[in-house]
């Protein structure tokens, strides 16, 4: 996709969250019942945690409005294939646990080279057996999953741990599951709230150590997902560079840690307007960005890593010098994405380097334009795009297709924005 130069204004939808809508799949499972999950996330993240439900034994129907799950945990047999989604692939271990089978996860692509080994011990701890493939997919995992006391720990990431407070509170014994270092607790957060509106609970004392109590049921129902603060930020940061636009769909008080988009732009001079929005279902308020001559910022994105892209991308149109902290936490994602990060810019004729675990963006001249390649990172792939609106020149995205990872119609929302989108003469006839 090649993005020119472009001034953007209107109103936008924020795509639907995946990371509420992968959580929410996965309790419907575990419900006896039927559960229908409105607004739903069509995303090939989405879609590949639908595949995982089905293969565990649950009824699956996708409506243009409504994804309809008949719960209940009985694996086929067939393996749980995660296509690239790490969150399917580090949740779903533990709520394969539960029952008596051997179940063997997989996955494609960049998910092939993702850890997943730290899920072995917390789970031979809880009584089930759990084989990686020398720290990486395939995994085999067999229960039952009994309950008690378990350690783990959560620098690497959170997602582990949501698989266990999800799985923990079917397990006969109640548990008490004791966290090292946590990462990303607001995607923690997020994982709670999903699980309170199935009816089950999970209580913590400062994230250090969680009671699960056992034998708790999921309950069948009705969940609507929330808008998605990682998606809606690329659209956010696309009106403080070059525009005037208004995102819909968003939870001012949502858990989702990538909500911080708002506190980032603030600090950047493009502060956020609230305003009412009369109806809807669940939503009553939009936010509004206005082009602003951006200006240097800083900011600890270690419990908000997806950040990084949409915030590199202000922050090579921000003047001065912007400091991002928690650079660290970039190493396992669709790629490295700081060395992405830097080599992509860095080719577009910006300034970005990394200092320890911070990444620096020394911004203020205009982007030159150019071809990057995303890598297959859906997130690199958007930060390039809304980067290149406030560019001299335009910016052919090789790859970009991946955007479908987490939100299919993101060029489509670009456009109906003004963003004038070119598809290479080559990709448009194939």
């Amino acid at each position: 996709m090649r993005v020119m130069p472009s001034a953007v204004c209107g109103t936008a939808a924020a795509p639907a969250s995946k990371s509420a809508m992968i959580r929410a799949v996965a309790a419907a499972l575990l419900a006896d019942g039927r559960t229908t999950i409105g607004n739903p996330s069509r995303c090939d993240d989405a879609w590949a945690a639908l595949a995982v439900a089905r293969a565990l034994g649950a009824r699956v129907a996708a409506g243009r409005d409504r994804v309809t799950v008949t719960g209940g945990l009985a694996p086929t047999g067939v393996p749980l294939d995660c296509r690239e989604s790490g969150l399917t692939a580090r949740l779903f271990p533990a709520i394969a646990a539960l029952g008596t089978e051997a179940v063997t996860i997989t996955g494609r692509g960049s998910l092939l080279r993702r850890p997943v080994g730290p899920v072995e011990n917390p789970l031979r701890q809880l009584g089930a057996e759990c084989v990686s493939t020398g720290g990486h997919l395939p995994l085999r995992v067999r229960g039952p999953l009994r309950g008690g006391p378990v350690e783990m720990e959560g620098a690497l990431t959170s997602q582990f741990l949501t698989g266990l407070l999800m799985a923990l509170p079917m397990a006969p014994d109640d548990s008490i599951l004791t966290v090292q270092r946590l990462a990303s607790r607001p995607y923690i957060d997020l994982t709670l709230t999903v699980m309170r509106a199935f009816g089950v609970i999970a209580e913590h004392e400062e994230y250090g150590e969680f009671r699960i109590r056992g034998n708790q049921r999921y309950r069948p129902g009705e969940y609507i997902v929330e808008g998605d603060w990682s998606g809606a930020a690329f659209l956010l940061v696309a009106g403080a560079v070059a525009g005037d636009v208004v995102v819909t769909g968003l939870d001012p008080a949502s858990t989702q840690a990538d909500h911080r988009i708002l506190e980032a732009l603030a600090a950047a001079g493009a502060a956020p307007e609230w305003d009412a929005v009369p109806g809807g279902l669940t939503v009553t308020e939009r936010v509004r960005i206005v082009r602003a001559e951006p200006r240097a910022f800083e900011i600890d994105l270690t419990d908000a890593p997806d950040l990084f892209p949409p915030l590199v991308a202000l922050a090579v149109h921000a003047r001065g010098r912007s400091v991002l902290g928690g650079a660290d936490r970039l190493a396992h994602k669709e790629s490295d994405r700081a060395t992405a990060l830097i080599r992509m810019f860095t080719g577009l004729g910006g300034d970005v380097r990394r200092e320890g675990d911070v990444l620096v963006v020394v911004g203020g001249r205009r982007l030159t334009g150019g071809t990057v390649d995303a890598g297959g990172d859906h997130r690199m792939a958007m930060a390039a795009a809304v980067a290149a609106l406030g560019a001299a020149g335009p910016v052919t995205i090789v790859g970009a297709e991946c955007v479908r990872k987490s939100y299919p119609d993101f060029f489509a929302d670009l456009a109906t924005l003004g963003a004038r989108l070119v598809r290479p003469a080559a990709q448009s006839s194939q």
